[in-house]
């Protein structure tokens, strides 16, 4: 380990975040009883421009009103581009102060965008009296937030998490798609000629870069990473692919853009029972070879030492932080 100590962010399960108007009465009564890790009350892109003071209306009364034991609960204000930011977070933090559990920033660009937002948040809550002090979520979703990536995961000791928000980043680097995440048929490599005669095309994550450099900052910092959304909502099986390599990359979870994604989210995101199973067996055996005076000892016919300690302790961790959900 480096001398210099990682602070971790409070460890809130966060296999699943399902976004959900803040404009539509119906689907925040139904957030508040769902299964989803963690819900953001979304003000920006769900939310028409005439709807927006309505809909902060409608946020503090499901704040104030509603039942949210057993979720983490965000709020995704506008961007600090617009007019709206300043008036989601005082007639929210006023109206309901004390019910959120985190603040989601949209489009971060740079680290004095978090300052600003912190600033303000700080104001609200002495002058509220509220002693619990909420976290931040950060999307990066632009060439200018992933370029400073380290400076803005390291903004301010309330960040808890980074998000990559695929669409606006597409747009945002001129990438040629216009889905919200998923593959593209164009980004792929195709082989030289085979022993057949034939070259086969094989197709690409276009977005691998853009995740594996969001998991680094976001790990380096000790802040959760959490992957964006996924457009085709009838897709499933879609979903499950990019939340399995988000998974694998080091992510904690997806967005659910769609009730129906959450269970998705959840199931991928909790370790398989067979893998938590070895891992705890990883654990038990390097116990008995620490006993023996062994620094790596054979399982299963695999090598296991101290790293392999590291990797194990992460799904079992895992695993007891569901069970105790």
């Amino acid at each position: 380990m480096s001398f210099t100590i990682v602070n971790q962010a409070p460890a809130r399960l966060n296999r699943s975040e399902q976004a959900v108007p803040g404009s539509n009465t119906k689907f925040l009564q139904k957030a508040a009883t769902g299964d989803a890790d963690v819900v953001f009350l979304d003000l920006e892109d769900a939310v028409a421009p005439s709807e927006k003071p309505q809909a902060r209306k409608n946020i503090v009364a499901a704040l104030n009103e509603y039942d949210w034991s057993g979720k983490t609960v965000s709020l995704r204000i506008n961007g600090l581009d617009t007019p709206y930011m300043y008036r989601d977070l005082i007639e929210v933090l006023e109206g309901a102060p004390g019910k959120l559990d985190l603040i989601m920033i949209p489009k971060v660009g740079t680290a004095a965008d978090v300052y600003a937002v912190d600033v303000l948040v700080t104001q609200i809550e002495d002058t509220m009296g509220v002693d619990k002090r909420v976290g931040f979520e950060l999307i990066i979703e632009s060439a200018l937030g992933m370029a400073n990536i380290d400076a803005i995961a390291a903004a301010s000791p309330r960040n808890e998490s980074l998000h990559f928000g695929v669409a606006d980043y597409a747009a945002s680097t001129k990438a040629r798609t216009t889905g919200i995440g998923g593959p593209n048929a164009d980004y792929g490599v195709l082989t030289d000629t085979l022993a057949d005669g034939t070259r086969a095309y094989h197709w690409g994550d276009m977005w691998h870069y853009a995740m594996a450099r969001m998991v680094v900052a976001a790990r380096a910092n000790g802040l959760r990473p959490v992957d964006g959304p996924f457009g085709d909502i009838k897709d499933a099986e879609g979903y499950k692919a990019q939340a399995r390599r988000a998974a694998v990359l080091g992510c904690e979870g997806k967005w659910a853009i769609h009730p129906s994604q959450t269970a998705l989210a959840n199931e991928i995101f909790t370790p398989d029972e067979k893998e938590v199973a070895f891992a705890q067996a990883i654990l038990d055996a390097m116990e008995q070879a620490k006993a023996e005076g062994k620094g790596a000892v054979t399982l299963e016919g695999r090598l296991i030492d101290i790293a392999s300690i590291k990797q194990a302790q992460v799904l079992v961790d895992k695993a007891r932080q569901i069970r105790g959900a």
